[in-house]
């Protein structure tokens, strides 16, 4: 089993300030677990490119990618929206994580690699085709798919978001894409206070309660996703991986526990080597208390890199 792990330094320099939840020591910290952990060394370690406007422009407009690229400042930060702003690296930052999917999607489908997963920042999936939102500036996971579907021609991809927050932007930019599956776990009512009723049947969306648990997360999956996923038969499989509905997270009121990483990622990857050939492209989400983001996303690529 081989998982590529992609990154790159230029996603270390995107900062919104000091106290910002979404630093750059989230990276540093899953980086330092997988090396303590021994697994770093036997991951295929790769540099993100720079996604093209090309790339970009199949899951944004192209107004919007253009308005990023004049924002960018050359000095000090600039507000894209109340909670995500620029810094004269974030523009390069942005383009590298939505790059990192792209060059995921591309590995994995010639067979190069079994699966991958990207550490990038700025995260991806509260960005909607036309406008950057909640620490959000493009649609990484979104790029990747549409790279998916354009470029390999595939017909049924899945979207797997077990964030503490609903994946608004992918929701928005595939509502009408019979090629995407998005299923979802989120708390309830919680930002971006939407996705509660899709009333589409390939946007399989289940809200959670403050409070909820890893056993109420794992009948959700069980209940609510596999059946569709089943139906859908997904021929690839792309993860919005958010650790932020740790209970050590404070950013959220959810109380998951390592081992709901653990067996998530173990779910996934069963469904993919029965309908998508064990094809899976995980990118970073949300995961802001620094120790339990470092040992939930090592112990998800563990179980990624296992056979």
């Amino acid at each position: 089993m081989q998982t590529a792990y992609i990154s790159h330094p230029d996603c270390l320099k995107h900062d919104m300030g000091i106290y910002h939840p979404e630093c750059p020591q989230r990276l540093v910290a899953i980086e330092n677990e997988l090396k303590a952990s021994g697994l770093l060394s036997v991951l295929q370690c790769y540099d993100a490119p720079l996604a093209s406007v090309e790339q970009l422009a199949r899951a944004h407009t192209q107004s919007y990618i253009e308005s990023v690229h004049q924002a960018a400042p050359r000095t000090g930060l600039i507000a894209l929206d109340p909670d995500t702003t620029m810094n004269p690296f974030t523009l390069n930052a942005a383009l590298r994580a939505a790059g990192a999917v792209v060059l995921a999607t591309e590995l994995v489908l010639s067979g190069k690699v079994d699966n991958a997963f990207c550490a990038i920042r700025p995260p991806g999936h509260h960005a909607e085709s036309d406008r950057a939102m909640g620490f959000c500036v493009f649609n990484n996971i979104a790029v990747g798919v549409a790279h998916a579907i354009h470029a390999y021609q595939l017909q049924r991809v899945a979207i797997l978001d077990f964030d503490v927050h609903h994946g608004n932007g992918s929701e928005e930019i595939f509502r009408d894409n019979p090629h995407v599956m998005l299923c979802s776990t989120f708390q309830h009512p919680f930002y971006p206070y939407c996705g509660a009723d899709s009333g589409n049947p390939r946007m399989i969306n289940v809200p959670l309660q403050r409070g909820s648990d890893g056993v109420v997360f794992r009948k959700a999956v069980t209940n609510d996703w596999l059946p569709a996923l089943d139906t859908f038969k997904p021929e690839m499989i792309f993860v919005s991986a958010g650790f932020d509905a740790h209970k050590d997270d404070d950013m959220a009121q959810l109380q998951f526990c390592d081992n709901d990483y653990v067996w998530i990622t173990e779910q996934i990857k069963a469904l993919a080597n029965q309908h998508a050939g064990g094809r899976i492209v995980s990118a970073l989400e949300g995961g802001y208390e620094l120790k339990s983001l470092g040992r939930c996303a090592t112990a998800h690529i563990r179980v990624l890199n296992t056979n």
